[in-house]
C-alpha cells in the first residue's frame, strides 16, 4: 500500500539531549527532533509527534502503530532517581548485593570505588525460608516474619519491594506467596519477584536485576500510564509498544511489569536499523555506529543480525572496565556504550591533555552554541568552529547555533590554556573523541574475535554522520553507509522491530542423564508464558528455543539452538554434536568425551518479520551543482578549505559526488572527507567509498 491507504506508524526515541520522532506512511517519512524535557519527558515527545503529524498532514486518530524507546529507566539508575526500594531476601543473605561476586575491576587499585547498591543496608531485610538447588523446600516460608518485615519496610519509607529468595528460579512458590502477603498488607505497593524478573542462576546478578526492576517500576509505570492517557486524549487509538533492550517490541503491560527490559531500548532500535540496512545492502559484516547528543554506541552485526548477550552493566564507575557497573541480566543487543556524544564536555586534565566526556551538557543548558546558558565546550561546539555544522540548519532549523559562543567556550577552556589557535583547539577535541570511539570499536572487536577491516560502517544518530568518515579512516575501513533519515535512525529502527518476548529460565541438566520429558515440559511452559507476554503480535509467529551449555565445571555457557518439536532421548547426542561444533568455532578444539551440562533454557516468540528487499541497481548520475560552499578545517592537512555544501533532498539515487563535501539535512549533516567519494544507492542511503589512491 502507498499514500493515504498505507497504515501510519509513529516512533519516538527519548535521548539524553534530543527526542526524535518519526512518522511513516508507505514511502512517506517525516521526522522531528526536539530538545528533551527532562522534568516531563512526555512533553517533548508530544510536541515532536505533533510536528511530525502536521508535516505529514495526518492526525493522531490515523496512527496505526506507536513505538517508543526511552533512556528514562537508564537515567533513573545512573542518577539514583528511582523509587525508595527495599529488598527481602532469604535469612543469611542480606548482603548479597554488597558482597557481589568479589571480583575487582581494578585489581591493584587500593582505593577502588564501586557503585553503591540501589538498596542501602537499612532497607535490606531477610526472612526464614530455604529452597535447595533442585527446588525442594528445606525450610518453609515464615509468613509471620514476612508480615513483620513488610511493616518494617513500609515504616522505613519503602516505595517498592524486590523479593529475591535463594534458588527461587528452581521453585518460585515462596516468592509468589510472599507477593500475595505483601499485596494484602499494601495493595498499591509495587513488588518485583526474582522468579519472574530473572529466573536464572547466579545469585548476585539475579538479585541485582530484580532490585533494578523494582527501583524503576513506579517511575516507568507512572510515565507510561501518563503517556498512554495523553495519547488517548488526543485521539490516538493505536496500541503503545515499547522497544526492549533485546530488539523486540513489548506491550505497555509487559513494559510496566518488567521495566528493567527497557534500560537499553534506544540503542537497540539503532542496531535493528543497522541490521536491516546491512541485510538489504548485502553487507555480511557491519559495524554499527550510533552517536547522539550524550553517548556513542558501537555494535557488531553479522549476516544482518546484531550480536546479542544475556547480561550487561549499567552505570560503570570506570570506562571500558567490566565489573565496575551494576549487572543487569536480561536479553540485550550486545554493544559498547561510551560517553562520547555531541554534548560531551571537553576539558584539560592534570597532564595538560584534552579529555572529552563522559559528562554531557545534555539539553539543559546544552553546548555553548545552543545559547541556553552553557559555557563549557562540547563536541558540537568544536564541530561548529571547524565549519562542519551549518548553524542555521541544525535540528531541522528549530535551533540556530551561535558560532561565537562556541569559539569563546573552546578558547577559554582548551585553546588559550594550551597556547593553540581556536581551530586547533577544536580539532583537538574532535580528534580526541574520534580516537576514543575508534579505540572502543577496536576493543569491542578484539573481545569478540572480529577483524574490523573486513567490516563496513553504518552510521546514524545526530552526530555520527559528521564523524563517521574520520572514524573509518582511523579504523582502516573502506566503506561508510549513512541511511536515509540517519539523524533519527534509532526511531526508524523501532518501526522495523517485531512484537516479541524472550524468556530465560535456569534448570540444571546433564546430557549423560538427559531427561527429554522434563526438558520438553519446561520449554512448553515457557512457550505458553512467552506467547502471552508477546500479545499483540500479528500474523505468523516465529519461535526459537535455545539451551545454554558448558562443559561440567566451567564458568560460562555457549548457546545452542534447540528443535521446536518435543525432545527425545536421541536429542542428547544431537545437542552434544551442536555444542562441540560451537565450542570448536570459538576455541579451535573441543574436549572429547567430557561431561556436558545445560544450565539455562530460553524461548523466543515473536511476529515474523519480512526480509528486506535489496534495491534495484541505479545508473550513476552526476552531482548537481552545489548551492553553496563552506570553509571547513581539514583534520589531515590542518588547513581551511572551501567545501561544496549539498542539500540531502536534492541527491537522488545514483548521484555521485567527490569528497570533500558537506551534505546537510534536517536532523544531521554528513561530512565526506577528502579520502572518500559519496554516492546515493537504491535505498536512498549515502555510500562513502574510500578513494583507491587514498593512503
Amino acid at each position: 500500500m502507498t499514500g493515504a491507504s498505507a497504515p501510519l506508524g509513529l516512533a519516538a526515541d527519548i535521548g539524553g539531549t534530543f527526542t526524535d520522532v518519526v512518522a511513516e506512511r508507505g514511502h512517506q517519512r517525516v521526522s522531528a527532533k526536539v530538545l528533551t524535557t527532562h522534568d516531563a519527558p512526555e512533553r517533548a515527545l508530544l510536541d515532536g509527534v505533533t510536528q511530525a503529524l502536521d508535516a505529514l498532514g495526518a492526525s493522531f486518530a490515523e496512527v496505526a502503530q506507536f513505538v517508543h524507546g526511552t533512556t528514562l529507566a537508564t537515567n533513573a539508575i545512573i542518577e539514583r532517581k528511582g523509587a525508595v526500594t527495599a529488598l527481602i531476601a532469604t535469612e543469611g543473605f542480606r548482603d548479597v548485593i554488597a558482597i557481589a561476586d568479589e571480583s575487582r575491576h581494578a585489581q591493584y587499585d587500593l582505593n577502588i570505588e564501586r557503585n553503591p547498591p540501589l538498596v542501602p543496608r537499612r532497607l535490606r531485610f531477610t526472612v526464614p525460608e530455604r529452597m535447595d538447588v533442585t527446588g525442594q523446600p528445606l525450610l518453609e516460608l515464615d509468613e509471620d516474619a514476612l508480615r513483620q518485615v513488610a511493616r518494617d519496610a513500609l515504616a522505613a519509607g519503602a516505595q517498592a519491594i524486590a523479593v529475591a529468595f535463594l534458588h527461587a528460579y528452581a521453585n518460585p512458590a515462596h516468592e509468589r506467596r510472599a507477593r500475595e502477603i505483601l499485596a494484602d498488607i499494601a495493595p498499591d505497593l509495587p513488588v518485583s519477584i526474582s522468579s519472574e524478573v530473572c529466573p536464572e542462576i547466579r545469585e548476585y546478578e539475579r538479585t541485582s536485576t530484580t532490585i533494578a526492576n523494582a527501583y524503576v517500576q513506579p517511575l516507568m509505570a507512572g510515565y507510561l500510564t501518563r503517556l498512554a492517557r495523553a495519547l488517548a486524549d488526543r485521539g490516538c487509538q493505536a496500541p503503545l509498544r515499547l522497544m526492549t533492550s533485546g530488539g523486540a517490541l513489548a506491550s505497555i503491560d509487559a513494559a510496566c511489569r518488567f521495566p528493567v527490559r527497557l534500560v537499553e531500548s534506544g540503542p537497540a532500535g539503532g542496531a535493528i536499523l543497522a541490521g536491516h540496512i546491512a541485510a538489504a545492502s548485502g553487507e555480511d559484516r557491519v559495524l554499527s555506529f550510533d552517536m547522539g547528543g550524550t553517548t556513542a554506541k558501537i555494535c557488531l552485526i553479522e549476516d544482518g543480525r546484531p550480536q546479542t548477550a544475556r547480561t550487561f552493566e549499567v552505570d560503570r564507575t570506570a570506562r571500558f572496565l567490566k565489573g565496575s557497573g551494576l549487572p543487569i541480566r536480561i536479553p540485550v543487543i550486545e554493544m559498547i556504550e561510551i560517553g562520547a556524544g555531541g554534548g560531551s564536555i571537553a576539558a584539560i586534565d592534570a597532564t595538560q591533555s584534552i579529555t572529552v566526556g563522559p559528562e554531557s551538557a545534555g539539553s539543559e543548558p546544552g553546548p555553548a552554541a545552543y545559547g541556553r546558558g552553557g559555557t563549557q565546550p562540547t563536541v558540537t561546539d568544536a564541530d561548529v568552529v571547524l565549519g562542519r555544522i551549518a548553524p542555521d540548519r541544525f535540528a531541522g532549523r528549530t535551533l540556530s547555533l551561535n558560532a561565537d559562543a562556541a569559539a569563546k567556550a573552546l578558547n577559554d577552556t582548551i585553546a588559550t590554556p594550551l597556547g593553540l589557535e581556536t581551530e586547533m583547539g577544536a580539532l583537538g577535541v574532535t580528534e580526541m573523541v574520534d580516537e576514543t570511539m575508534s579505540n572502543a570499536a577496536r576493543v569491542h572487536a578484539v573481545e569478540r574475535g572480529a577483524t574490523l577491516k573486513t567490516h563496513s560502517l553504518i552510521a546514524f544518530g545526530g552526530a555520527a554522520p559528521l564523524h563517521a568518515a574520520r572514524v573509518a579512516e582511523k579504523l582502516g575501513l573502506a566503506r561508510v553507509i549513512i541511511p536515509a533519515d540517519a539523524g533519527v535512525g534509532s526511531a526508524v529502527g523501532f518501526l522495523r522491530a517485531p512484537v516479541a518476548f524472550e524468556s530465560t529460565r535456569s534448570r540444571f541438566m546433564r546430557l549423560d542423564t538427559f531427561d527429554a520429558a522434563a526438558a520438553t515440559a519446561l520449554l512448553d511452559e515457557m512457550t505458553a508464558e512467552t506467547t502471552d507476554l508477546a500479545s499483540g503480535a500479528t500474523g505468523p509467529l516465529v519461535q526459537r528455543r535455545t539451551a545454554f551449555m558448558r562443559y561440567a565445571g566451567q564458568g560460562h555457557e555457549i548457546s545452542v539452538d534447540l528443535p521446536i518439536a518435543p525432545l527425545t532421548g536421541a536429542d542428547a547426542d544431537t545437542l552434544r554434536t551442536a555444542f562441540e561444533t560451537a565450542y570448536r568455532r570459538l576455541f579451535e578444539r573441543h574436549i572429547p568425551s567430557a561431561a556436558i551440562e545445560i544450565l539455562s533454557w530460553s524461548v523466543f516468540v515473536g511476529a515474523e518479520t519480512e526480509a528486506p528487499t535489496p534495491p534495484d541497481p541505479v545508473p550513476p548520475l552526476p552531482a548537481p551543482e552545489a548551492p553553496g560552499h563552506r570553509r571547513i578545517f581539514d583534520a589531515t592537512t590542518r588547513s581551511w578549505g572551501e567545501v561544496p555544501v549539498h542539500e540531502r533532498d536534492a541527491l537522488h539515487p545514483g548521484t555521485c559526488l567527490p569528497g570533500p563535501a558537506l551534505i546537510v539535512e534536517n536532523a544531521t549533516s554528513t561530512y565526506v572527507t577528502a579520502r572518500f567519494d559519496a554516492r546515493v544507492d537504491g535505498l536512498n542511503a549515502l555510500i562513502l567509498d574510500r578513494k583507491t589512491e587514498a593512503p
